[in-house]
């Protein structure tokens, strides 16, 4: 009596797991990855002594912050349409190092670190690849702890995030651009951003927290006075973006930054008003959740 065999392929494929890839996250991290590449194509195009070397660097930090936004897109929308998974985390670290780590690093050493340290150059080297390093080592730790504990990260991220801190970096490049266009004396502060470097390196490997803000529910009802202040606030910035950007933008970033130090010294129902936490039956995540890029 012949007994049936099993076809190969049915064999080979018993038990294994299929690539999940979603087109919509996935497509607004690839934008994330192509603002990168167009930020350093523009710094790398960038000459010191043209008329048109602040307008060629502004356009690189705009493509900075806009990746920092496709950056926000993705995660959301891969959050609301359960569209998680192990390939988007992946490839969206690839893109983060490349815009957030590699970009703001090549513009600070091009406008400040190579004309200071002209006959060391090799100092100038060091501050910004301590910053891509650094960024890259908390984009591989936010991998390996998301896939310690089965989730793409918590309530908090650990350390500073790297798309915060070249949002940073980019922001306040654009505010010293915006400040010396308007003949006020600039002076040496814009030797501060090395010092700003080193210390972003060292903070997005830290273990200070942040909120995530992933509990904000973009479909409640409730607050409709927080609805109607950010509804102006946008019409304000649609409409006044080239004046207020180079100033309110590094305010955001630092006031983020700032809060990191500050949230163990305020109350916690101040905590969940600020991070937008209804959930009272959830603790304090500590440990593999409290993770972030």
């Amino acid at each position: 009596m012949d007994t049936p065999k099993p076809s190969a392929p049915a064999a080979e494929g018993a038990g294994e797991e299929k690539l999940k890839i979603y087109l919509l996250p996935n497509l607004f991290t690839a934008g994330n990855l192509f603002c990168g590449f167009l930020a350093l194509t523009r710094i790398v195009e960038a000459d010191p002594g043209a008329v048109d070397f602040n307008s060629i660097i502004r356009h690189a930090l705009g493509y900075i912050l806009l990746a920092c936004i496709f950056d926000l897109l993705d995660g959301r929308v891969a959050r609301m349409g359960g569209y998680e998974s192990p390939f988007g985390r992946e490839f969206d670290s690839l893109a983060d190092i490349v815009s957030f780590g590699v970009a703001p690093a090549f513009l600070v050493h091009r406008i400040v670190l190579k004309p200071v340290f002209v006959n060391h150059p090799e100092v100038g080297w060091f501050i910004a690849s301590l910053y891509v390093i650094c960024g890259a080592f908390r984009l591989a730790r936010f991998n390996c702890l998301a896939a310690m504990s089965n989730a793409g990260g918590g309530k908090y991220f650990l350390g500073f995030p790297i798309p915060m801190a070249a949002g940073m970096v980019a922001s306040l490049t654009m505010f010293l651009i915006w400040f010396d266009e308007k003949d006020f004396p600039v002076g040496t502060w814009r030797y501060a951003l090395p010092v700003i470097l080193v210390f972003l390196s060292f903070m997005m490997v830290s273990e200070v927290k942040y909120p995530t803000f992933k509990k904000l529910d973009w479909r409640t009802q409730r607050p409709f006075v927080k609805t109607l202040i950010i509804a102006l606030l946008i019409g304000s910035f649609i409409v006044l973006w080239q004046q207020i950007l180079p100033v309110v933008a590094p305010l955001v970033f630092t006031a983020y930054l700032v809060y990191g130090f500050v949230r163990p010294s305020i109350s916690r129902r101040m905590q969940k008003e600020i991070e937008v936490d209804d959930d009272p039956d959830e603790g304090d995540a500590d440990g593999a959740a409290a993770t972030g890029k």
